[in-house]
């Protein structure tokens, strides 16, 4: 068992440096308490590793990851035209989100079992599950993931005390956007070189990026709007959420 923890935090941790969650995770530190953030991840990843080791044990490489990644960019291209949106809160309302961290904790860990069903490291948890014991490669695994996460999220929780959160906002759209790009791309295009549907999903996104500016101010997301000045002299505040 020791063997197989081991082994699976070693290869999970390597195989989860750079990978889409990691920078998800230095994302979500950008907007949320690092704690939430890091409990969220850490569910996640236990349910999602209980599941790939059960498939590996048990059933091999049966799951259809590929629908679960087309899914998953969906999901994902949602998520970030949700985050362009915004929503405006009252006094009240933005007292009572610094103290809730229930929302916060959903929409993390939501998040997270989307990106992960279908990635490469669960399909490197199975994997492992398949030759291994199961529990070490459940509790390896999972320890890997949390701790390259957990990286991110001291990266991303230390750039958000110096980052407005305008950009920040602008800055998780544009990734959510393109994870999801990437996840469709990998679910209709599977045999595509790496380096092309990244560069792909990026152009997407970069002409979403285009086309959204060329729109009139009154249409454009709130977030994305050139703040106007009054007749005061004052400028105009922009919706966050």
């Amino acid at each position: 068992m020791l063997a197989a923890l081991l082994l699976s935090f070693a290869v999970i941790f390597v195989a989860e440096m750079g990978d889409k969650s990691q920078l998800m995770a230095m994302m979500f530190a950008l907007r949320y308490r690092w704690w939430v953030v890091l409990a969220a991840i850490t569910a996640a990843t236990t349910i999602v590793h209980v599941l790939s080791v059960a498939i590996g044990h048990y059933l091999g490489a049966a799951l259809p990851t590929h629908l679960l990644g087309i899914i998953a960019g969906v999901m994902f291209v949602v998520f970030g035209l949700w985050t362009l949106r915004g929503d405006k809160l009252t006094d009240a309302e933005a007292s009572r989100a610094q103290k809730a961290a229930a929302p916060a904790f959903f929409v993390v860990t939501s998040s997270f079992l989307l990106a992960e069903l279908g990635d490469k490291t669960m399909l490197a948890t199975i994997t492992l599950a398949a030759d291994n014991d199961w529990v070490g490669v459940w509790i390896g695994s999972t320890l890997g993931m949390v701790a390259a996460d957990g990286l991110a999220i001291v990266v991303g929780a230390v750039a958000g005390k110096h980052l407005p959160e305008r950009m920040i906002q602008i800055s998780a759209a544009a990734l959510f956007l393109l994870f999801g790009a990437y996840m469709l791309l990998e679910g209709f295009a599977p045999t595509m070189p790496v380096a092309l549907m990244v560069a792909c999903a990026a152009g997407v996104v970069a002409l979403l990026a285009a086309v959204v500016w060329r729109l009139p101010q009154r249409w454009r997301p709130p977030v994305l709007r050139t703040p106007q000045s009054d007749p005061r002299g004052d400028a105009e505040p922009v919706a966050l959420s």
